[in-house]
C-alpha cells in the first residue's frame, strides 16, 4: 500500500534515552489518525519528526512515497497546529492567516481570497480586524487552524490542540475538526491522550506506549477488541481475571478461575493447555442479577456488592467474588429502578456475561528493565 506519511523502523533519543524505538506506522490519503497514549509515549515526537522540526537516530520517514530525510521544515507539505496556538499578538485575525501567504510572495488579492475563504471555513467572519487578545479560546483555535489550512497542506498535523480549552467547547471543537476534515479531505494526524476524543474523531487509531504501536485500528476494534493488556487497560477496561486455560473449545477456550469456576471466551488465545492467562471485561459488558442466576448465561459468577455509586447516567458497582477478585459494573442508571434497592454493599448478587466479550492476555511476566542507553542505534 502506498502510504501518504510512512514511519518505518524510527527510532529516536534524547539523552540516552529512547522515546521511539524501532517505530513502524503508514497513514492513509485523507484519512484522520489520532496517535493516542499517556503522556511521554512518545506522540508528540512523532510529529515533530515528520514536520522536520527533529532528526532520526535510525530509520526513515517517506512523505507522500518520497524520503524526507533531506527536506528541510519549510520544504515538506505538512504543516502544524499547536496546543497554545502559537498566534502573533501583534497581528490582527486576517495577519496571522495571511502571514504564510504572505511569505511565499503570492499576489494581495489572491491573499485576500484565500483568507477569506478560510475564514468562512472556520467560521469566523467579521473577526478579519481582531488582535489575539479580544478573541475566546476557541477563536483562537480556529485562526491556527485557518493559519494552516491556508496553505493547502497534504498533511495537517495536531498536537493536542484542544487541550486548552474548556470540556463544553472541546466537544464542539471534536465535531468542527471531523467536519473540516472530511470536507477538505486533507490528512489528519492528531495527538491526544484523552480516549474519547480519539474514538469520536478518528477513522484509525493508532495507541502508543514506550515508544511502540501497540496497535492500530478502527475506533471499534480498539475499543472493544484490544491486543495488549496495555491498550485494554487504557481504553476502560477495568476487570482483569487471572486464569488458567482448559484447552480449546469450538472456535474458542474455556479458563478456570482460583476459585474453579470455568469462563468461555471466544476469542482465540495462542498459549497452549494449562497456560497461565489474564481474562479482561469490559464494565458495561457485565449484567447483574439479584441473586438469581440467569440460566442462560454461559459465564455466571456469583459476589457480594461492596460498593456502589450513582455517576449520574450510569451506576458503577464493585462486586467482590469469592476468591478475592473484584470485578466492576458500570450499568445505566436508569435501567431497572426496581433493582436500585439491590444495588448496596452487603447484597448478594450474580454477574454474568457474553463470551464474545471475555478478552484474553497471556499473564504478563516481570517487565524488563528498559534499555537507556541509544549508542546501538545511533546513525551518522
Amino acid at each position: 500500500m502506498s502510504y501518504i506519511v510512512e514511519l518505518r523502523k524510527v527510532t529516536k533519543c534524547y539523552g540516552g534515552n529512547r522515546v521511539l524505538d524501532n517505530f513502524s506506522l503508514g497513514v492513509e490519503q485523507g484519512e484522520f489518525l489520532t496517535l493516542l497514549g499517556p503522556s511521554g509515549s512518545g506522540k508528540t515526537t512523532i510529529l515533530r519528526l515528520i514536520a522536520g522540526f527533529e532528526h532520526l537516530d535510525a530509520g526513515e520517514i517517506l512523505l507522500e512515497g518520497r524520503s524526507a530525510a533531506s527536506l528541510p521544515p519549510y520544504r515538506r507539505n505538512v504543516n502544524t497546529v499547536f496546543q497554545h496556538y502559537a498566534l502573533f499578538p501583534h497581528l490582527n485575525v486576517f495577519r496571522n492567516v495571511a502571514f504564510g501567504l504572505e511569505e511565499r510572495k503570492l499576489k494581495p488579492e489572491e491573499i485576500r481570497r484565500k483568507v477569506q475563504a478560510m475564514l468562512d471555513l472556520v467560521d469566523l467572519p467579521g473577526k478579519e480586524e481582531r488582535l489575539p487578545n479580544q478573541l475566546s479560546g476557541g477563536e483562537k483555535q480556529r485562526v491556527a487552524l485557518a493559519r494552516a489550512l491556508v496553505l493547502e497542506p497534504s498533511v495537517l498535523l495536531l498536537d493536542e490542540p484542544l487541550g486548552a480549552v474548556d470540556q463544553k467547547l472541546r466537544r464542539q471543537m471534536q465535531l468542527e475538526l471531523k467536519r473540516l476534515q472530511q470536507k477538505l479531505g486533507i490528512t489528519f494526524i492528531f495527538v491526544t491522550h484523552d480516549q474519547e476524543e480519539a474514538l469520536v474523531m478518528s477513522d484509525r487509531v493508532a495507541v502508543i506506549h514506550h515508544g511502540r504501536l501497540e496497535q492500530v485500528g478502527s475506533s471499534e476494534e480498539v475499543y472493544e477488541r484490544p491486543q495488549t493488556k496495555f491498550v485494554a487497560e487504557f481504553m476502560g477496561f477495568e476487570n482483569f481475571l487471572d486464569a488458567v486455560s482448559l484447552g480449546r473449545e469450538g472456535e474458542g477456550w474455556r479458563f478456570q478461575l482460583a476459585g474453579g469456576e470455568v469462563i468461555y471466551s471466544a476469542a482465540a488465545f495462542e498459549g497452549a493447555e494449562s497456560a497461565a492467562a489474564s481474562l479482561s471485561i469490559r464494565p458495561e459488558r457485565l449484567r447483574i442479577s439479584n441473586g438469581a442466576p440467569d440460566p442462560t448465561a454461559r459465564n455466571l459468577l456469583r459476589g457480594i456488592i461492596v460498593e456502589s455509586l450513582y455517576e449520574g447516567g450510569t451506576r458503577r458497582s464493585v462486586i467482590e467474588l469469592p476468591s478475592g477478585g473484584r470485578l466492576v459494573v458500570r450499568e445505566p442508571s436508569h435501567k431497572d429502578a426496581s433493582s436500585a434497592g439491590t444495588r448496596v454493599p452487603g447484597a448478594s448478587v450474580c454477574v454474568s456475561w457474553d463470551p464474545q466479550w471475555t478478552r484474553v492476555f497471556p499473564r504478563p511476566a516481570p517487565e524488563a528493565a528498559s534499555a537507556s542507553a541509544c549508542s546501538d542505534f545511533l546513525v551518522g
